[in-house]
């Protein structure tokens, strides 16, 4: 099931930003996703879903904002993840 909802977005934004309704939504949408998966709310498979894209291709968007999908409270932890792997 998907959600619909309008919004309005004056003209003169979107002809400030050099933007086409629907690339400031799809910029919106991973907006959204990365701030959601920075606060944890949602997954980063749901947070790809959210932003359109394939999870891979997530992880890529997130590096450009140098957010790691790894996330260890200590060295400790990494450490051990990486004798796990």
């Amino acid at each position: 099931m998907k959600f619909t909802e309008k919004i309005e977005i004056p003209e003169e934004i979107l002809l400030s930003l050099g933007k086409s309704g629907e690339e400031l939504v799809d910029e919106m949408k991973k907006t959204l996703a990365v701030r959601y998966y920075q606060e944890k709310k949602l997954s980063l498979g749901q947070c790809a879903g959210l932003a359109g894209v394939s999870e891979e291709d997530f992880i890529k968007y997130l590096s450009g904002f140098n957010i790691s999908i790894f996330s260890y409270l200590s060295e400790e932890e990494l450490v051990e993840d990486i004798r796990n792997a």
